[in-house]
């Protein structure tokens, strides 16, 4: 799906000077799985919603098509989140459950667990499993021993006992990795840096740098985590 010519023109001088090129792969994003790619997935994630009603995240791939989405009508419940796919497609849901005197959890769950839960109240015979989350993810609060790592996030595994993925560096400045058991960056958030002195993309536009074998819908919704937990 191609975007709005200003957003073609936008990811172009975006990604102009990438350090080489990608080969064009007619893949589908999968979702919460390991992706079959060889090379990094380098996205664009500009903070606007495409809805002039919603807030929300656009994100586009280097050939300027529309990967993801996020359209958060204002007023609605700020707790619940909903990464879509282009066509609107609902592809990761999150959950925040707050706790009072502790720290708040944030749930990953995979499809849109509203229309999950509909679906189970008029088929009886449907597993429970498609509701329990993926992970759960916990920003990281240490005031007594600080934070030498800056260590912003951990995602913890469903069963909340083993950190699967540790979250490092600053959203606010948009510079974080995403390390895994073995300490290696699966991805990466990093600031767009503009090939001309005359043009800024500030905050809101930065990149999304996914590594091989790591689902990018999955390192959206972290992203999207990020938001909450730091803006």
């Amino acid at each position: 799906m191609k975007m709005f010519s200003r957003f073609r023109t936008l990811s172009r001088a975006v990604h102009e000077e990438r350090e080489h090129e990608e080969v064009e792969e007619e893949t589908k994003y999968p979702r919460i799985r390991s992706v079959g790619n060889t090379s990094s997935i380098t996205l664009t994630v500009w903070k606007k919603s495409l809805l002039m009603s919603c807030k929300g995240f656009t994100v586009i791939d280097c050939s300027g098509n529309l990967v993801y989405r996020v359209d958060n009508y204002i007023g609605a419940h700020k707790d619940q989140l909903t990464l879509m796919d282009a066509s609107g497609n609902s592809l990761i849901s999150i959950h925040r459950r707050r706790k009072l005197g502790l720290v708040d959890n944030w749930f990953i769950y995979e499809g849109e667990v509203g229309n999950q839960r509909r679906r189970k109240m008029s088929n009886s015979c449907k597993s429970s499993e498609t509701e329990s989350p993926i992970c759960c993810v916990k920003k990281h609060v240490n005031i007594l021993q600080g934070n030498p790592n800056n260590v912003q996030a951990y995602v913890y595994r469903s069963d909340k006992q083993c950190v699967a993925f540790t979250i490092e560096g600053s959203y606010v400045h948009r510079t974080c990795k995403v390390l895994d058991e073995c300490k290696r960056v699966v991805a990466e958030i990093k600031k767009k840096e503009a090939n001309t002195k005359h043009v800024s993309f500030g905050m809101d536009i930065f990149q999304l740098v996914v590594q091989p074998g790591f689902d990018p819908a999955f390192a959206m919704a972290l992203v999207l985590l990020l938001d909450q937990m730091f803006s």
